[in-house]
């Protein structure tokens, strides 16, 4: 029986290691990427309920100073 190890079998794993850290690194900024691309959509998507929320008030805002001031007149 032969314990001797076969350290040709050894010359690829700083390759392999160079391959698990490039395939990490692509797997980290592909995931980042879409947090920022998911983010920024939120965000858009938050900028327009913004902006429809303030339109509606601005009209509610008109119809409260017509009323108000149709109100004056009455008077």
């Amino acid at each position: 029986m032969d314990h001797m190890i076969n350290w040709k079998a050894l010359d690829n794993v700083p390759l392999l290691f160079y391959i698990l850290a490039l395939k990490t690194l692509v797997l980290c900024l592909g995931f980042a990427g879409v947090k920022i691309y998911q983010a920024k959509k939120e965000e858009a998507k938050l900028k327009i309920q913004r902006a429809e929320q303030r339109r509606i008030a601005e009209q509610v805002q008109e119809l409260l100073d017509n009323e108000l001031l149709d109100n004056k007149k009455d008077n």
